[in-house]
């Protein structure tokens, strides 16, 4: 359960405690990029994670009038985020493993459901090569009867404070693109 919802668009984000390390001023930046759309948590997220955020979206299509209702679906994403100093192997399963039980946990399956998809940002500032394979490899997807109603997808990222490259699996490219932007305007702010 969500306890804290920062909707406000002009109030700082800031991690209690952490205002100038470098993984939680990425944080800070990418959480930045999800507030317009997510309803964000860092003051009680989930243990282990050092923030949440949640996006649920309802649409309806009707024909003509509203009570020809054609179409109706329900999607939500539920993403986590972790920043540790350096990130071993061990950390990256076991963080990996409690966001995608924990959003199975909150998926809700039914004939309007489109999709409840999980997202795992992982920041440190410096991770095990074994890390980069575990994200890469892994796929988790679930199909909710036979994608009669939604299914749900785990997308990973895994990224350096320092830069570089960032580690993510088929389902997550896009958001090595969003880290990509973020490094790219901090260079030029420098």
């Amino acid at each position: 359960m969500i306890t804290h919802i920062d909707n406000h668009q002009d109030a700082p984000l800031m991690i209690p405690g952490h205002e100038k390390e470098p993984g939680y001023e990425l944080l800070e930046k990418v959480l930045l990029s999800y507030r317009q759309y997510y309803n964000i948590n860092t003051e009680s997220p989930m243990p282990p994670f050092d923030a949440e955020a949640v996006f649920t979206v309802h649409n309806e299509e009707y024909m003509l009038v509203r009570i020809a209702k054609f179409a109706e679906m329900d999607s939500c994403e539920y993403a986590f985020f972790a920043v540790r100093d350096h990130l071993d192997s061990a950390e990256a399963e076991s963080l990996i493993r409690t966001a995608w039980e924990e959003g199975l946990r909150r998926a809700d399956p039914k004939p309007n459901h489109r999709n409840t998809d999980v997202v795992v940002f992982m920041i440190c500032n410096s991770m095990d090569d074994e890390v980069k394979k575990i994200v890469k490899k892994n796929n988790s997807h679930v199909s909710y009867r036979f994608s009669l109603w939604g299914w749900s997808n785990l997308k990973l990222i895994a990224c350096e404070t320092a830069g570089g490259k960032p580690a993510t699996n088929r389902h997550g490219q896009t958001l090595s693109d969003l880290i990509r932007d973020i490094q790219n305007k901090t260079e030029k702010e420098k």
